[in-house]
């Protein structure tokens, strides 16, 4: 049996995730994504009493692009996946990436009561040099 310490979702995450209000239009979403790099986008909470929410560029194909809808026109909470699954920082990222496998998430939030701490997903998992 190994001695080797388990890998968890905080040694992996990526703490560089860009928020957005759900308001914003997918348009300026896509400007934001093209800008900063990111493919996906985490929504923010209205209120205390509200839950993250997320978006992927792979959202935004299959609900605008495809669709033929005008970017410009639909905004962020119209297409965002919420309430979304966040994970535990703590969580071993084999467990991670199971439960990534199960419910076909390809990201998720890494939240710590009720804190976003950053974004994880099967690349920070993968390619990461502790595994």
């Amino acid at each position: 049996m190994s001695n080797k310490q388990p890998v968890r979702v905080k040694d992996v995450m990526a703490s560089d995730y860009q928020t957005v209000d759900g308001l914003m239009t997918v348009s300026d979403a896509l400007a934001m994504m093209k800008s900063s790099g990111a493919v996906v986008l985490i929504v923010d909470k209205r209120d205390e009493h509200d839950e993250y929410g997320i978006v992927l560029l792979s959202d935004i194909a299959r609900e605008v692009l495809a669709v033929d809808r005008a970017p410009e026109r639909v905004n962020v909470y119209e297409i965002m996946t919420k309430p979304v699954v966040g994970v535990d920082p703590d969580m071993d990222i084999r467990y991670c990436a199971r439960l990534f496998n199960k419910l076909g998430f390809s990201y998720a939030p890494v939240i710590d009561q009720g804190k976003l701490l950053g974004i994880v997903g099967y690349a920070e998992m993968l390619l990461n040099e502790q595994i």
